[in-house]
Order: structure tokens, then C-alpha cells, then sequence
């Protein structure tokens, strides 16, 4: 337990919360709302029942409720409230606030009962769209504001893919119905972030498709050998920090020397690195795409 974050700084209230610092100072001297320890230099600093109670707060007043009268509740009325808005299909906040809670103490049954309950009402694509994605975005801000640190992220992260790993698993078990084209999905050298790619992988499945997944820091050179066994290959590739802006305009050079051997196979890429790049200076064989959902639309 030594690894579980207990102490907050305001700051870090205020980046989990999405309630400014200025308001959290002026609900806890009004209100009394929360009561902050204080460090040999006079900083404010906040446990984890504070944070649990403020993001409760900030899911009651984000649902109308005014911060006077969730002032005069009792704390044990307030998470019943919560519960209530839940119900009421307004659980996607909540359940964003559960996976922080989660992810801050590295609790894997409270990832496991969010997202089990969140699974009883949606399907597995809309959670990774409604809730999945709009939690890993918020995680980036949080690791760039030093909120949480990188064995936060890594934790949370394995978890979304094991996820992925079994409903994947699932649709593979039939054979791929549509055989026109071959999807092979790879990350380029010492590129490792694969959320994404795991996900375009199932819903490729998904829709039929035979996918062919090779993962993690793929040399160019080693992808000529599927061009022995398919024709048509659709090549996709997520670039978040590799290639450098700098070494992409080479890089789909090579890779089209590869494309140039399979006339009727493309590449498809997509992620951080690329979104400055203008399609118009690539080869003809490289298409890129700004979402997931263009990617996937076009399919």
C-alpha cells in the first residue's frame, strides 16, 4: 500500500475535479465543506476521503444541485444522491470519477465494478467510446500536470487492455466473414502506446474482418514477409511519439518501397505524429486519418 496515493495538493483537486482551486477554497471556507490538513509551510493538502467527497460534490452540483444545500447534507446523504443521479442514466461521470478513485489507489475491484456495471447497459464499444476515451484523454492531462505518475497510467492502461484482450478473443473465435481484404496492424520502432490499435483490431473483427495483429516496435524490413501470404493487405499503423516529425516524410518513403511489391495493398495510418502531416506529400499507397471513427468509418 505504500504506492497508493493518500495527500492531494490543491492542484490536484482541481485537475481531478475539474472544479477551479479558487472554488475549492471558497466551498471549504464558506461551507465547510472539506477540512485540509496543512504542511510545516502552511500548504493545503487533502486526503483521499476529501477527493472522494468532492467528486461526489462536483456530480451533485453539476446535476443542478446548489452548493448551499449540498453544504447542509450529511455526508452519508450525499453519496445516496450520487447513486440516485446514477440510476437515473447520468453514469458515465460517475463513472469516470470511480476509475480516477481506481487508478489513484491502484484498485483493480473498483475498476472490475465500474466497469462490470457499466457493462450491463452498454455494449462494449460504446464504453470504450462514451467512457474508455474520454478517460485516457483526461489521463494524458493528468500525467502532464504530474497529478498522477507514470505507474498510475500503466496500471489503469493494462486493465482497458485486458478488456480489449477478451472481447477481442470473443469475436475471433468465428471465422472472418469477409475475406476481400487482410488487416495487419502494427506500431512502428520504439513506438509502445497500443490502446488504439487494440481497438481498431476488435472492431475489425468485429465487423468480419481477418486481422492479423503484430503489436509493439515492428522494423519495416520484417513486415515484407506477409506480402508472401496476402495480396490487398490494409497495413494499419498508430504513431503517437515514433517516427519523429522530423524522420515520418523517410519513413513512408520506405514503407511504400514495401507497398511498391503488393500493388493492391495500402497503409493506414493514424495517431498524434501524423496529424500535421499533408496527405497531399505522401505517397499515394499512404492514407491518413484524424479519429478511430473516420478510420473505422471508411471500412
Amino acid at each position: 500500500m505504500n504506492n497508493v496515493k493518500k495527500s492531494f495538493s490543491i492542484r490536484d483537486m482541481e485537475n481531478l475535479s475539474g472544479i477551479k482551486a479558487h472554488t475549492i477554497r471558497i466551498w471549504e471556507k464558506r461551507y465547510n465543506l472539506f477540512s485540509p490538513e496543512r504542511t510545516d509551510t502552511n500548504i493545503r493538502t487533502y486526503n483521499v476521503v476529501s477527493l472522494q467527497k468532492l467528486l461526489n460534490v462536483t456530480m451533485l452540483y453539476n446535476n443542478g444541485y446548489k452548493i448551499s444545500k449540498i453544504a447542509k447534507l450529511d455526508d452519508t446523504k450525499i453519496p445516496v444522491l450520487v447513486r440516485d443521479i446514477v440510476a437515473k442514466n447520468s453514469e458515465k461521470s460517475h463513472a469516470l470519477n470511480s476509475l480516477k478513485l481506481a487508478m489513484l489507489n491502484f484498485d483493480q475491484s473498483l475498476f472490475l465494478q465500474t466497469y462490470n456495471s457499466l457493462l450491463k447497459e452498454r455494449s462494449f464499444t460504446q464504453i470504450f467510446n462514451e467512457v474508455f476515451i474520454p478517460f485516457l484523454n483526461e489521463l494524458g492531462l493528468l500525467w502532464q500536470t504530474n497529478t498522477i505518475s507514470p505507474a498510475h497510467e500503466h496500471f489503469v492502461s493494462n486493465l482497458i487492455k485486458q478488456k480489449i484482450y477478451i472481447h477481442t478473443e470473443q469475436v475471433q473465435l468465428n471465422e472472418p466473414t469477409k475475406k476481400d481484404q487482410v488487416f495487419v496492424l502494427f506500431l512502428p520502432e520504439n513506438e509502445i502506446h497500443e490502446i488504439g490499435l487494440l481497438y481498431i483490431n476488435y472492431e475489425l473483427a468485429n465487423k468480419g474482418y481477418k486481422t492479423i495483429y503484430l503489436g509493439q516496435t515492428m522494423p519495416i524490413e520484417s513486415l515484407v514477409d506477409l506480402l508472401k501470404y496476402y495480396s490487398n493487405i490494409r497495413f494499419i499503423s498508430y504513431f503517437t511519439v515514433s517516427p519523429m516529425l522530423n524522420e515520418l516524410e523517410d519513413y513512408f518513403n520506405r514503407f511504400k518501397e514495401v507497398l511498391d511489391m503488393s500493388p493492391g495493398s495500402k497503409l493506414y495510418a493514424l495517431g498524434h505524429q501524423i496529424q500535421q502531416v499533408s496527405e497531399n506529400k505522401l505517397p499515394n499507397s499512404v492514407k491518413i486519418f484524424s479519429s478511430i471513427h473516420q478510420l473505422l468509418e471508411t471500412v
